[in-house]
């Protein structure tokens, strides 16, 4: 059982004290005595002495034990905390490794890809260059250039595979707009011999007509089912409609209906009243 520091003082006080009375009271009967108090009162005094030096230490030890224990407390805990980190490490690692994996798969996909894409490009740039000679002639020399630098494009070993497939993806989208749009530029058409400075009116790929700038001579491309066309006069019945389309095309007027021939349909028939957009 383990005595607490004021019990284990108050033994010492107490025992050294009995000492004293039992060593006075053999004083008192025998004077010759007083070589043994003086005996008696130094051991106890010894006694003390050696007490408090084992009290000190005992202290000490109990000291260093809570240190020792509360030490092992903490890192018991940093066991355990760190555990828990290694095992969220190896979790990580693991899913790094499948990723690594997966990344060396694809760029073994990836090198087939490539070698297959190259081909497809080169037909879809082709495929681009004749659709282009057959399609109604508006913007001949934009689109020309575009499937040139195309071609050029292709054998540039400083532009990424991917970049040469968007820009291919983008000459096809840029065609693809042309269909759903109206437009009116200026360009210079050979008409009758001669050079003249005309507007083009462009709805989709449905119609394409001009107009010379001082209004006198009117045309429309008429496409053929062979790919193949023409120009051909118009009437002057169609000066104003044509004017309204061109100053819609030009964001000068609001959209509205307007009446335009359309290209490749028989003379006959080839009036229609469609929307501007």
């Amino acid at each position: 059982m383990t005595l607490s520091k004021l019990t284990k003082a108050s033994l010492i006080v107490g025992l050294t004290t009995s000492s004293l009375i039992f060593a006075t009271s053999v004083s008192a009967t025998d004077p010759s005595s007083d070589t043994s108090l003086n005996k008696v009162v130094n051991a106890g005094q010894q006694i003390n002495h050696s007490a408090a030096k084992s009290q000190q230490k005992v202290n000490t030890l109990t000291d260093q034990a809570q240190t020792k224990l509360q030490q092992f407390h903490v890192v018991t805990k940093e066991v355990d905390g760190l555990s828990v980190y290694n095992q969220q490490m190896q979790a990580q690692l693991d899913s790094q490794m499948t990723e690594l994996a997966q990344l060396a798969k694809s760029m073994e996909e990836v090198s087939v890809i490539e070698r297959q894409i190259s081909p497809l490009m080169a037909r879809m740039i082709s495929t681009l260059d004749t659709f282009v000679t057959l399609d109604v002639p508006f913007l001949p020399s934009e689109r020309t250039k575009r499937v040139e630098d195309l071609k050029t494009m292709m054998n540039r070993a400083d532009i990424a595979v991917s970049e040469k497939f968007r820009r291919v993806l983008e000459a096809y989208q840029i065609e693809v707009d042309y269909g759903r749009t109206i437009e009116a530029y200026s360009g210079i058409l050979p008409i009758d011999g001669k050079k003249m400075d005309v507007d083009f009116l462009r709805i989709g790929r449905v119609s394409l007509v001009y107009q010379t700038r001082d209004g006198s001579r009117l045309g429309e491309w008429k496409q053929s089912s062979g790919g193949r066309g023409q120009w051909q006069s118009l009437s002057q019945d169609y000066r104003l409609g044509i004017n309204k389309a061109l100053r819609i095309a030009r964001k000068q007027l609001a959209p509205d209906l307007i009446l335009v021939p359309i290209s490749g349909v028989p003379v006959s028939t080839n009036e229609t009243s469609t929307q501007a957009e």
